[in-house]
């Protein structure tokens, strides 16, 4: 079953499951409009890997899968897929720019630890794994 949220702009209910910055909004809305896929979203997930455990991974996806939670914030669509919701409950997507360029990251209320570079965390708070397998922050 699908679930489907629609926040007020810039709202912060108790039950929404993942929200969109304003800045991040018109970024993705730019994309979403360049993509030439009708009814596209921001399809934002969880893969293990990374430095510290699990890496966020986001993508332009024009479908709805069964389980995924669908929230429309600020008139962007975000897709999150049932194993990534537990880990991404609560977060806000947004752009940042920097002396390094620009792009999405994920402000997630639940990493206890993040890698240096921003694009792997974990919840366990534990340090980060090493050794093999672990890769680095140039990792992808």
């Amino acid at each position: 079953m699908t679930a489907t949220s629609f926040p007020e702009s810039g709202s912060l209910l108790p039950t929404q499951d993942i929200r969109i910055s304003e800045f991040g909004a018109q970024k993705a809305l730019a994309i979403l409009a360049q993509s030439g896929k009708d009814n596209a979203g921001v399809r934002v997930f969880i893969k293990s890997g990374g430095c510290s455990g699990y890496q966020y991974g986001m993508a332009i996806d024009d479908r709805e899968l069964d389980g995924d939670t669908i929230v429309v914030d600020r008139g962007v669509k975000l897709l999150v897929d049932r194993m990534s919701l537990p880990l991404l409950r609560g977060s806000e997507v947004d752009f940042v720019e920097n002396m390094m360029g620009g792009g999405f990251t994920v402000h997630n209320p639940n990493a206890t630890s993040n890698c240096g570079c921003g694009h792997s965390f974990r919840t366990d708070g534990a340090q980060s794994p090493d050794g093999e397998g672990s890769g680095g922050c140039g990792t992808r």
